[in-house]
C-alpha cells in the first residue's frame, strides 16, 4: 500500500497548522489520524468540526460512545476502536459498556441496544431504515433529532475509518493497550 504522509506541526501544509495545534491542545499530542488527516487541509477541518458537533448533541457520554463503536466495530477499524476506548474511559464510560461494544455482546440497557441497533440499521442499509426499525428506535425513548445526530455520527466516524483503513494508521503509543480485532464468530 502506498505510505501516507503523517505530518507534525513543522512538515504540515501551512492551513493544517492551525488544525493540528486545536488536536495538540485537545489531546496533549498529535493522534496519528490527525497527522494523516493534515496532508488534505479540508479533511482535517472537516473530521473536526463533524466531531465538535456529534459532541454537542443532546448524546450523552455513553450514547455518543454507543455510536461511535458500533461503527468502528462494523469498519473493523484497527485504530479507532482502541482510540474510541481510551476516549470513553476518559469520559467515564463503563467497562461494562466498552466491552459490550468492543465484544458485540449485549449492552447492559435496551436503551443503548436500541441505539446500537438503529446505528447498525442505518449503517447498513446506507440510510433506508424499515418502518419496523424506525418505531423500535421511537419506542425505545428516542425522537427525530436523534435520527439526525446518528447521521451526523456516522458521517465523521466513515471518515476516520475510512483514511485509517487506506492509510493504515498506526496506533497511537497510548491507546496500544486498547488493540483490538474483532472476535471469529
Amino acid at each position: 500500500m502506498t505510505d501516507f504522509p503523517s505530518h507534525d506541526l513543522d512538515s504540515a501544509p501551512d492551513a493544517s497548522k492551525p488544525l493540528l495545534e486545536n488536536s495538540q491542545k485537545a489531546f496533549g499530542r498529535l493522534p496519528g489520524l490527525h497527522k494523516v488527516m493534515a496532508e488534505s487541509p479540508q479533511a482535517l477541518e472537516g473530521y473536526q468540526l463533524l466531531h465538535k458537533l456529534f459532541t454537542e448533541t443532546d448524546f450523552d457520554a455513553d450514547e455518543m460512545t454507543v455510536v461511535w463503536q458500533a461503527i468502528n466495530v462494523e469498519h473493523e477499524c484497527h485504530y479507532c476502536v482502541p482510540a474510541h476506548t481510551g476516549i470513553a474511559k476518559r469520559m467515564k464510560v463503563s467497562d461494562e459498556i466498552t466491552e459490550a461494544l468492543r465484544n458485540e455482546t449485549s449492552l447492559p440497557s435496551p436503551k443503548l441496544e436500541a441505539l446500537r441497533t438503529f446505528t447498525l440499521a442505518m449503517l447498513r442499509g446506507r440510510g433506508h431504515v424499515s418502518d419496523a426499525e424506525m418505531t423500535a428506535f421511537f419506542d425505545a425513548g428516542y425522537r427525530h433529532r436523534a435520527v439526525l445526530d446518528v447521521v451526523l455520527g456516522l458521517a465523521q466516524k466513515t471518515m476516520s475509518n475510512y483514511i485509517n483503513h487506506v492509510a493504515e494508521t498506526p496506533l497511537d503509543e497510548p491507546v496500544k493497550p486498547f488493540a483490538w480485532q474483532r472476535k471469529a464468530a
